[in-house]
């Protein structure tokens, strides 16, 4: 695959998945997403997070914990929505539904999925 322009990519990784919801393993997590999302800005693509959309405006609808009923309309849903708007989709991490169904939705939807970061191309070398 010729790949010779940005791609727009979602970091699909574990969120909650594995942590028992310890918030200090969550954002273990969202860590490891966004330092990936980093690497692939400065590889020359734009990356996101369903989590950047997401988690400001689950807290700013009034969720009091993660998997409330607000948490929940919001979370995955947004996630979803936002496959539309990228090219491609990297799956990053350990096991995970969310992810693996973002990966999923991505291939009906026919994006550009990566399972491994270093297939994706360095536009900046």
């Amino acid at each position: 695959m010729q790949i010779d322009r940005p791609l727009m990519i979602l970091v699909a990784g574990p969120y909650r998945s594995g942590t028992n919801d310890n918030p200090h393993l969550i954002e273990a997590n969202v860590k490891a997403m966004t330092d990936t999302a980093l690497e692939l800005y400065r590889m020359g693509h734009m990356p996101v997070l369903g989590e950047w959309f997401a988690l400001p405006l689950i807290e700013a609808a009034g969720s009091r914990q993660i998997g409330d009923d607000i948490f929940n309309e919001i979370f995955h849903p947004i996630a979803i929505n936002l496959i539309n708007h990228c090219d491609a989709i990297l799956r990053i991490g350990g096991a995970s539904t969310g992810a693996d169904e973002m990966v999923k939705i991505g291939q009906v939807k026919e994006k550009i999925i990566f399972l491994d970061k270093s297939k994706i191309p360095n536009l900046k070398r």
